[in-house]
């Protein structure tokens, strides 16, 4: 296994995961938090409907260039507390190894797909 790669999963932990492609609806700055962040009100569409999340995006996006926008995000993971909000999916990004707080977001690079699974 090369250096900094994780062991092998089974299939069926990851097919477990529910990752469905959401409109961002509104985007604010988060300074409560402790990592720069932004706060994100997301649309699913009908069947999993609009969630929040807090996502440490502040190194290559603004808040208001993000609505409108779709990302991809984990929506059947726990709810975590973040500076006391309610962070209700997972947003997903790239991570820069080199620098942490560097994060690039991944999306479909078509539009029309709010509510689909990763598939």
């Amino acid at each position: 296994m090369p250096d900094g790669a994780l062991p092998e999963i089974d299939f069926h932990h990851f097919s477990a995961l529910d990752i469905r492609s959401g409109v961002v609806r509104t985007a604010s700055p988060f300074p409560e938090a402790r990592k720069p962040a932004i706060k994100l009100e997301v649309d699913f569409g009908p069947e999993i409907g609009v969630r929040q999340s807090s996502a440490q995006l502040t190194r290559h996006y603004r808040p208001e260039e993000l609505v409108g926008t779709e990302v991809l995000a984990v929506v059947n993971l726990p709810p975590r507390r973040v500076a006391g909000f309610r962070s209700e999916v997972l947003i997903l990004g790239m991570i820069n190894p080199q620098v942490p707080g560097e994060v690039v977001l991944v999306r479909p690079d078509r539009t029309g797909t709010r509510g689909w699974r990763l598939g």
